[in-house]
Protein backbone atom coordinates (compact mmCIF):
# COMPACT_ATOMS: atom_id res chain seq x y z
CA UNK A 1 0.00 0.00 0.00
CA UNK A 2 1.34 3.41 -0.96
CA UNK A 3 1.93 5.68 1.99
CA UNK A 4 1.51 9.42 2.22
CA UNK A 5 3.88 11.11 4.64
CA UNK A 6 2.74 14.66 3.94
CA UNK A 7 0.92 14.88 7.27
CA UNK A 8 4.14 14.17 9.18
CA UNK A 9 6.05 16.58 6.94
CA UNK A 10 3.51 19.26 7.80
CA UNK A 11 3.97 18.58 11.52
CA UNK A 12 7.76 18.72 11.43
CA UNK A 13 7.78 21.65 9.01
CA UNK A 14 9.94 20.05 6.35
CA UNK A 15 9.15 18.45 2.99
CA UNK A 16 11.57 15.71 1.96
CA UNK A 17 13.07 15.85 -1.50
CA UNK A 18 13.85 12.13 -1.29
CA UNK A 19 10.66 10.51 0.01
CA UNK A 20 12.42 7.17 0.38
CA UNK A 21 14.39 8.60 3.31
CA UNK A 22 11.35 9.42 5.42
CA UNK A 23 9.81 6.04 4.57
CA UNK A 24 12.98 4.22 5.62
CA UNK A 25 13.20 6.23 8.84
CA UNK A 26 9.70 5.10 9.81
CA UNK A 27 10.03 1.45 8.81
CA UNK A 28 10.45 -1.16 11.56
CA UNK A 29 12.03 -4.54 10.79
CA UNK A 30 8.74 -6.32 11.55
CA UNK A 31 7.21 -4.78 8.41
CA UNK A 32 9.03 -7.27 6.22
CA UNK A 33 10.63 -4.47 4.21
CA UNK A 34 14.29 -5.35 3.52
CA UNK A 35 15.27 -1.75 4.32
CA UNK A 36 14.46 -0.40 7.79
CA UNK A 37 15.39 2.46 10.10
CA UNK A 38 18.40 0.93 11.84
CA UNK A 39 21.18 2.59 9.80
CA UNK A 40 19.44 5.96 9.89
CA UNK A 41 19.02 5.55 13.65
CA UNK A 42 22.79 5.15 13.97
CA UNK A 43 23.33 8.39 12.07
CA UNK A 44 20.55 10.32 13.77
CA UNK A 45 21.86 9.46 17.21
CA UNK A 46 25.16 11.17 16.39
CA UNK A 47 23.50 14.18 14.78
CA UNK A 48 21.21 14.66 17.78
CA UNK A 49 24.14 14.45 20.17
CA UNK A 50 26.10 17.04 18.19
CA UNK A 51 23.21 19.50 17.94
CA UNK A 52 22.22 19.22 21.60
CA UNK A 53 25.87 19.52 22.65
CA UNK A 54 26.23 22.76 20.67
CA UNK A 55 22.99 24.17 22.06
CA UNK A 56 24.12 23.42 25.61
CA UNK A 57 27.60 24.82 24.97
CA UNK A 58 26.11 28.12 23.83
CA UNK A 59 23.35 28.37 26.44
CA UNK A 60 25.49 27.57 29.50
CA UNK A 61 28.85 29.30 28.84
CA UNK A 62 29.90 29.16 32.49
CA UNK A 63 29.23 25.48 33.12
CA UNK A 64 32.07 22.93 33.28
CA UNK A 65 32.19 19.94 30.97
CA UNK A 66 30.84 17.58 33.62
CA UNK A 67 27.61 19.55 34.03
CA UNK A 68 27.14 19.82 30.27
CA UNK A 69 27.65 16.08 29.96
CA UNK A 70 24.90 15.40 32.50
CA UNK A 71 22.51 17.67 30.64
CA UNK A 72 23.39 16.03 27.33
CA UNK A 73 22.86 12.51 28.65
CA UNK A 74 19.41 13.41 29.94
CA UNK A 75 18.34 15.17 26.76
CA UNK A 76 19.33 12.42 24.31
CA UNK A 77 18.31 9.34 26.30
CA UNK A 78 15.65 7.06 24.86
CA UNK A 79 13.12 7.98 27.51
CA UNK A 80 13.34 11.65 26.52
CA UNK A 81 12.89 10.90 22.83
CA UNK A 82 9.92 8.65 23.56
CA UNK A 83 8.33 11.35 25.74
CA UNK A 84 8.83 13.95 23.01
CA UNK A 85 7.44 11.77 20.22
CA UNK A 86 3.79 12.83 20.78
CA UNK A 87 4.79 16.37 19.78
CA UNK A 88 5.12 15.11 16.20
CA UNK A 89 2.50 12.34 16.55
CA UNK A 90 5.22 9.85 15.67
CA UNK A 91 3.38 6.70 16.74
CA UNK A 92 0.78 7.31 14.02
CA UNK A 93 3.39 7.04 11.28
CA UNK A 94 5.62 4.14 12.33
CA UNK A 95 5.46 1.34 9.76
CA UNK A 96 4.98 -1.97 11.57
CA UNK A 97 3.56 -5.38 10.81
CA UNK A 98 -0.09 -5.78 11.78
CA UNK A 99 0.88 -8.14 14.59
CA UNK A 100 3.49 -5.73 15.91
CA UNK A 101 1.07 -2.81 15.92
CA UNK A 102 -1.71 -4.89 17.49
CA UNK A 103 0.74 -5.88 20.22
CA UNK A 104 1.48 -2.25 21.08
CA UNK A 105 4.63 -1.73 19.05
CA UNK A 106 3.61 1.81 18.06
CA UNK A 107 3.71 2.89 21.70
CA UNK A 108 6.87 0.98 22.61
CA UNK A 109 9.40 3.39 24.13
CA UNK A 110 12.40 1.78 22.47
CA UNK A 111 10.83 1.73 19.00
CA UNK A 112 9.68 5.35 19.26
CA UNK A 113 13.12 6.50 20.41
CA UNK A 114 14.82 4.60 17.59
CA UNK A 115 12.44 5.94 14.94
CA UNK A 116 12.88 9.48 16.27
CA UNK A 117 16.64 9.19 15.87
CA UNK A 118 16.19 7.67 12.40
CA UNK A 119 13.98 10.60 11.40
CA UNK A 120 16.73 13.00 12.47
CA UNK A 121 19.20 10.99 10.40
CA UNK A 122 16.90 11.23 7.40
CA UNK A 123 16.52 14.99 7.89
CA UNK A 124 20.29 15.34 7.97
CA UNK A 125 20.81 13.43 4.73
CA UNK A 126 17.99 15.23 2.92
CA UNK A 127 18.31 18.76 4.25
CA UNK A 128 21.63 19.08 6.02
CA UNK A 129 22.66 20.12 9.50
CA UNK A 130 20.75 23.42 9.60
CA UNK A 131 17.44 21.63 9.01
CA UNK A 132 18.28 19.30 11.90
CA UNK A 133 19.24 22.19 14.15
CA UNK A 134 15.98 24.00 13.46
CA UNK A 135 13.92 20.85 14.07
CA UNK A 136 15.74 19.77 17.25
CA UNK A 137 15.78 23.30 18.69
CA UNK A 138 12.01 23.49 18.24
CA UNK A 139 11.13 20.04 19.62
CA UNK A 140 13.59 20.15 22.54
CA UNK A 141 13.03 23.82 23.40
CA UNK A 142 10.78 23.31 26.42
CA UNK A 143 13.04 20.91 28.29
CA UNK A 144 16.29 22.40 27.03
CA UNK A 145 15.56 25.91 28.21
CA UNK A 146 13.72 25.08 31.43
CA UNK A 147 16.35 22.67 32.81
CA UNK A 148 17.64 24.89 35.61
CA UNK A 149 20.37 22.61 36.92
CA UNK A 150 22.28 19.64 35.48
CA UNK A 151 20.31 16.45 36.17
CA UNK A 152 22.03 13.62 37.96
CA UNK A 153 21.26 10.10 36.88
CA UNK A 154 20.17 8.02 39.90
CA UNK A 155 22.81 5.39 39.08
CA UNK A 156 25.49 8.09 39.28
CA UNK A 157 24.14 9.38 42.60
CA UNK A 158 24.11 5.86 44.03
CA UNK A 159 27.61 5.16 42.73
CA UNK A 160 28.99 8.35 44.27
CA UNK A 161 27.31 7.49 47.57
CA UNK A 162 28.91 4.04 47.59
CA UNK A 163 32.34 5.37 46.65
CA UNK A 164 32.11 8.01 49.37
CA UNK A 165 31.75 5.20 51.92
CA UNK A 166 34.49 3.02 50.51
CA UNK A 167 32.03 0.41 49.25
CA UNK A 168 32.25 -1.62 46.07
CA UNK A 169 30.35 -0.19 43.12
CA UNK A 170 26.67 -1.18 42.98
CA UNK A 171 26.13 -4.20 40.75
CA UNK A 172 23.23 -4.60 38.33
CA UNK A 173 22.30 -8.04 36.96
CA UNK A 174 19.48 -9.14 34.69
CA UNK A 175 17.68 -11.94 36.48
CA UNK A 176 14.68 -12.29 34.16
CA UNK A 177 13.43 -11.18 30.77
CA UNK A 178 9.79 -11.68 29.85
CA UNK A 179 7.32 -10.41 27.27
CA UNK A 180 7.40 -10.47 23.48
CA UNK A 181 10.47 -9.54 21.47
CA UNK A 182 9.16 -6.09 20.55
CA UNK A 183 8.17 -5.22 24.13
CA UNK A 184 10.42 -7.07 26.58
CA UNK A 185 10.32 -6.55 30.33
CA UNK A 186 13.66 -6.70 32.12
CA UNK A 187 13.99 -7.57 35.80
CA UNK A 188 17.14 -6.25 37.44
CA UNK A 189 18.76 -7.29 40.72
CA UNK A 190 20.73 -4.47 42.32
CA UNK A 191 23.38 -5.52 44.84
CA UNK A 192 24.97 -3.02 47.23
CA UNK A 193 27.68 -4.15 49.61
CA UNK A 194 26.27 -4.52 53.13
CA UNK A 195 22.63 -3.91 52.14
CA UNK A 196 19.70 -6.01 51.02
CA UNK A 197 19.31 -6.62 47.29
CA UNK A 198 16.72 -4.63 45.38
CA UNK A 199 14.79 -5.69 42.29
CA UNK A 200 13.06 -3.53 39.70
CA UNK A 201 11.56 -3.90 36.25
CA UNK A 202 11.63 -1.82 33.08
CA UNK A 203 10.98 -1.93 29.36
CA UNK A 204 14.71 -1.83 28.71
CA UNK A 205 17.77 -2.78 30.73
CA UNK A 206 18.67 0.86 31.27
CA UNK A 207 15.15 1.70 32.44
CA UNK A 208 15.13 -1.22 34.88
CA UNK A 209 18.55 -0.24 36.25
CA UNK A 210 17.37 3.35 36.67
CA UNK A 211 14.27 2.18 38.55
CA UNK A 212 16.39 -0.05 40.79
CA UNK A 213 18.73 2.85 41.58
CA UNK A 214 15.76 5.11 42.39
CA UNK A 215 14.36 2.49 44.77
CA UNK A 216 17.76 2.12 46.42
CA UNK A 217 18.07 5.89 46.91
CA UNK A 218 14.61 5.97 48.47
CA UNK A 219 15.45 3.09 50.83
CA UNK A 220 18.74 4.72 51.81
CA UNK A 221 17.14 8.14 52.26
CA UNK A 222 19.36 9.77 49.68
CA UNK A 223 17.99 12.76 47.79
CA UNK A 224 18.81 13.41 44.17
Amino acid sequence: MARDFSALEDIIGYSFQDKSLIKTALTHSSSGDPVNYERLEFLGDRVLGLVIAELLFLKFPEEPEGHLAKRLAALVQGETLSNLSPKIELSDFVILSDNERDSGGASNENILADVFEALIGALYLDGGLKVCKDFISKIWSDILYTMKSPPQHPKTTLQEWAQGRGLALPKYDIVEQTGPHHAPIFKILLSIEGYEDITAEGRSRSEAEKEAALLALAVLGISQ
